[in-house]
């Protein structure tokens, strides 16, 4: 099924991990802006979320067509990211997801699908 967008998203750093934390997403998010600008995603948009008490305090937005997406999550780059955050982050989680006009896609199948 075609996605739009990956959301990468973490808790917090590990403790006494917070300095590889922010070296790590300076160096991810210039990969992202090298990625927007070769094509490969449309955008990307980090965001930070206030104290919730939740276990999600962080996600980057990315945008893209789902087969550069596709591509994208099957690289060795990207995989090492993944590995990276892995390391120095608290509950990293990559998850593939659906905006815009894919939405009235996903709607039309799911009420398809409701009981009669």
């Amino acid at each position: 099924m075609a996605s739009n967008v990956i959301l990468f998203g973490w808790n917090v750093s590990i403790p006494g991990r917070e300095m590889l934390s922010a070296q790590h997403f300076q160096t991810f998010t210039e990969y992202l802006g090298g990625l927007q600008r070769k094509g490969t995603i449309q955008s990307f948009e980090p965001v930070f979320l206030d104290p919730h008490g939740g276990d999600l305090n962080g996600f980057i937005l990315i945008r893209g067509e789902s087969p550069k997406l596709d591509t994208l999550t099957d690289s060795d780059e990207w995989r090492t990211h993944v590995i990276r955050a892995m390391l120095h982050l608290d509950k990293p989680g990559v998850v593939r997801g659906a905006t815009g006009e894919l939405i009235a896609k996903r709607m039309a199948m799911w009420t398809k699908e409701i009981p009669k």
